[in-house]
């Protein structure tokens, strides 16, 4: 039986776990992996105490931090969480079978797919999601980034440093994304960004060789040759194995106590980007795993 076990190893999970270390809690952490959407992202400018530092470097200091504690860590999935005679039962996808008197829900957010036709045939075979881990394997080669905003925004500049071409699409008129980044884009000369480009197909024999989308400008369906294709539209927080046990909004984030961070059910506490707090910034997701280990602290504590 633990104090706590922590679900998930992103900023918020991890900062949650310090401070439930300092606070001698007998903590579980329970996640997949220390890689997350901090480990993918290109460069992070906006973290205190970083001008500029690589997303893998940021999290790989994090995780270490971490270990300078007394706390356990299991590398695997939850798969169940049920709460029974006041305690949480969690059930891991390895079958590993755990008990806590309390529980901090910091799975962040998972990709979203793009669904379009080839996208699943092709996933692994010049699909990816994940630019840092999988784009150096496209070095000197053409690639095509999907979606806007800052997400599509720094895959296409990582990508631009080692590419032979990145054409990056985004449906829209104008790129969401930040100014800075888009005038970074637009100084590299072997990115090329579509605008007004719905991606329809993403054709290929055994690996990929083309993606077919449609200039929403001219009317018509152009196609590129690209040997990979990196997804860029958004995630969806990771809470499928929460059932009943707490409500979502309308986006499936988790709903919390401001103040507490504590889900309708008590003791069971959520942390960063899996939550409906409003802005989705590693910064403040270190902060929201540093305010729900300390409710949880004091609800173990008064309870």
């Amino acid at each position: 039986m633990f104090d706590l076990v922590i679900v998930g190893g992103g900023p918020a999970g991890i900062t949650a776990g310090i401070y439930a270390a300092r606070k001698k809690l007998d903590t579980l952490l329970i996640t997949e992996d220390f890689v997350g959407q901090t480990g993918m992202a290109f460069n992070i400018e906006n973290y205190p105490g970083f001008k500029s530092i690589r997303g893998m470097d940021l999290i790989t200091r994090m995780k270490e931090h971490l270990e300078e504690f007394d706390i356990q860590t299991e590398k695997d999935k939850v798969g169940r969480v049920k709460k029974k005679n006041g305690d949480f039962h969690l059930t891991t996808k390895k079958g590993g079978k755990f008990k806590s008197k309390a529980v901090i829900v910091a799975t962040g957010r998972d990709p979203r797919p793009l669904e379009v036709p080839g996208e699943k045939e092709f996933m692994g075979k010049g699909v990816g999601y994940c630019v840092t881990c999988d784009g150096p394997l496209y070095s000197g080669k053409k690639v095509a980034v999907v979606g806007g905003g800052n997400c599509g925004l720094e895959a296409a500049l990582e990508l631009g440093a080692y590419t032979e071409h990145v054409y990056l699409l985004e449906i829209c008129e104008e790129s969401p994304g930040d100014e800075l980044l888009q005038e970074r884009v637009r100084q590299k000369e072997n990115i090329d960004l579509l605008l007004r480009a719905k991606t329809k197909e993403i054709k290929g024999e055994k690996m990929v060789a083309s993606l077919v989308y449609e200039d929403l400008e001219a009317g018509k369906e152009k196609e590129i040759e690209v040997a990979g294709v990196f997804i860029e539209v958004g995630y969806v927080p990771a809470t499928g194995f929460l059932n009943d046990l707490v409500e979502f909004n309308e986006r499936d984030e988790v709903k919390i106590n401001a103040r507490t961070n504590m889900t309708k059910t008590e003791g069971l506490f959520g942390a960063g980007d899996v939550t409906n707090i409003p802005y989705k910034q590693m910064v403040v997701a270190a902060g929201e795993g540093a305010k729900a280990a300390l409710s949880a602290y004091k609800y173990l504590r008064d309870n």
